[in-house]
C-alpha cells in the first residue's frame, strides 16, 4: 500500500481516527514547547520512523501494534510470523504478580538479627503511615505499598548489608517516581527506629515480583523446521554469546512499542538482561520445545511499563498509539509486549535455521543502502532491483559451489 492506502486502511478498521491521520499526515509533533519540559538543552526532535505491524491475534484481540524503530526488517518480520501464527496457532498471555520493588539500603548494620525484628516488628505502621502520607493516590486507585521485606548481604569485609524491600502495586503507572517516594519517606522513620544509618533509597528494575508471560503454539509444522527451531532454543538456553543476540532479537519487539507509547525501555531491557542472568548464568529469556507436532514457545520477563503519567500521557503520539492499541491497563500493554517479541523471535529462528538471517534482512535492507551509495529517489527502484538480481545470483552461484 502506498502511505495514503495506509491510514485509509487503519482509519476504515478503526485503529485511527481521522484526526489522528491528519496529526501524523502533518508530521505529527513540532511544537518545542513540550520538548523543553520533557529534557534540558533543548534543540529539537530526533524522529524515528513509526510504522504498524499487522495480523496479529493475541488472547483471542485482533491488533495493529504500533513500533517506533529504524532497523530495518523489524515490522516485516513480526508480520509475517504473526500471520503464520494466526493461521496455524494461537497467542496467550498473562500477568503473573502486580508489585514493584523499591530498595532501602543500609551500608551496615550492627545487629542484624536486631535490625530485622525491629522494623517486621513496625511493618504493619509503616505501611499504614506511607499510604496515607506519600501513597495515598495510588491506594485510592486500589493500589498502595502493600509490603516490606528484609534482606541479609554479606560484604567481602565480614561487615553486614541489610537492604529492606518496599513492594508496592502501582495500578496503571510504572511506578518509578512514587516507590522513590515511599523509600525516601521511610527512611526517616527506620533511622529513627533502629538508630542504624540509611544509605541509600532507589527502586530495582529487576521486578521479578511482576511478571509478563507469552506462549505461543503452532501447529503443522515439517517435523524437520520444529526440531530446528527446537536445537536453536537449547543453543540459546545453553550458551550467554548465543543467548545476548537472541534477546537482543526478542527485545526487538518489545523495544519500539516501549518507544511508540512513551515507556522506559531502557528500565525494561535491564530488568529483561538481569532476569536472564538470575540463575547465575546469561540464558535465553525464550524457550521453544517441538513435541508431538506441536510447536510451543515460552516468554517470561519483567515488563514494567505505564499508560498514565508522564510522557505516555503528555506526547499526543505516544497516546495516539496507546489508542491504536485499545488497551484498557497497564498489564495488558506489558503482555502485547511480549507477545510481539515472542512472535519476533521464533521469526528469527526460523530464518537461522533455514535460509539464514542475511536473505531477508538485505533483501529489504537493499534500498538503505542504495541511498547511502547516493542513488537519487527517481533512480532507487532500478538500483534496488539490480541490486537483489545480483544478491539472488550470488546466492545461488554460492549454493551451487556448495552443492
Amino acid at each position: 500500500m502506498s502511505r495514503e492506502d495506509r491510514f485509509d486502511y487503519l482509519e476504515a478498521l478503526g485503529a485511527l481516527t481521522a484526526e489522528e491521520a491528519r496529526y501524523l499526515k502533518t508530521g505529527g509533533l513540532k511544537d518545542m514547547g513540550l520538548a523543553e519540559k520533557f529534557v534540558e538543552n533543548v534543540i529539537g526532535y530526533f524522529q524515528v520512523p513509526l510504522g504498524v505491524a499487522t495480523n496479529f491475534v493475541v488472547d483471542g484481540r485482533d491488533l495493529v501494534i504500533p513500533m517506533a524503530v529504524e532497523e530495518t526488517s523489524i515490522i516485516a518480520a513480526a508480520s509475517k510470523t504473526a500471520k503464520w501464527v494466526r493461521e496455524n496457532g494461537t497467542i496467550r498471555t498473562e500477568s503473573v504478580g502486580k508489585q514493584i520493588i523499591g530498595q532501602i539500603q543500609l551500608a551496615q548494620v550492627a545487629d542484624f538479627a536486631r535490625f530485622e525484628k525491629m522494623v517486621l516488628a513496625a511493618k504493619t505502621e509503616l505501611l499504614r503511615s506511607v499510604n496515607r502520607d506519600v501513597a495515598h493516590g495510588l491506594v485510592a486507585r486500589g493500589g498502595g505499598v502493600e509490603d516490606l521485606q528484609i534482606r541479609q548481604i554479606e560484604r567481602p569485609d565480614g561487615k553486614t548489608m541489610a537492604v529492606i524491600h518496599v513492594y508496592a502495586d502501582p495500578c496503571d503507572a510504572m511506578g518509578a517516581n512514587i516507590i522513590n517516594q515511599v523509600c525516601e519517606y521511610l527512611k526517616g522513620p527506620i533511622e529513627q527506629m533502629t538508630g542504624e544509618t540509611v544509605t541509600m533509597c532507589i527502586l530495582s528494575n529487576l521486578v521479578d515480583s511482576k511478571l509478563t508471560r507469552a506462549i505461543v503454539e503452532l501447529r503443522g509444522l515439517d517435523d524437520e523446521l520444529g526440531l530446528k527451531i527446537q536445537e536453536a532454543s537449547l543453543f540459546a538456553e545453553l550458551d550467554p554469546y548465543r543467548a545476548a543476540t537472541n534477546n537482543k532479537g526478542v527485545l526487538n519487539g518489545i523495544d519500539p512499542i516501549l518507544i511508540a507509547t512513551g515507556n522506559d525501555w531502557r528500565a525494561v531491557e535491564a530488568g529483561v538482561h538481569a532476569y536472564a542472568a538470575r540463575s547465575g548464568q546469561y540464558r535465553s529469556i525464550t524457550r521453544w520445545t517441538y513435541d508431538d507436532g506441536i510447536l510451543t514457545g515460552f516468554f517470561e520477563a519483567p515488563i514494567v511499563v505505564g499508560t498514565v503519567g508522564g510522557v505516555t500521557k503528555l506526547h499526543p503520539t505516544a497516546q495516539l498509539c496507546l489508542n491504536m492499541l485499545e488497551i484498557e491497563s497497564a498489564a495488558e500493554l506489558s503482555r502485547i509486549c511480549a507477545a510481539v517479541g515472542l512472535v519476533q523471535n521464533l521469526g528469527a529462528l526460523k530464518a537461522l535455521t533455514t535460509v539464514g538471517i542475511i536473505e531477508g534482512h538485505m533483501k529489504l535492507h537493499i534500498r538503505n543502502l542504495t541511498i547511502g551509495a547516493g542513488a537519487s529517489e527517481p533512480e532507487v527502484p532500478l538500483v534496488q532491483k539490480t541490486t537483489r538480481r545480483d544478491f539472488e545470483d550470488d546466492q545461488a552461484d554460492q549454493s551451487a559451489k556448495c552443492g
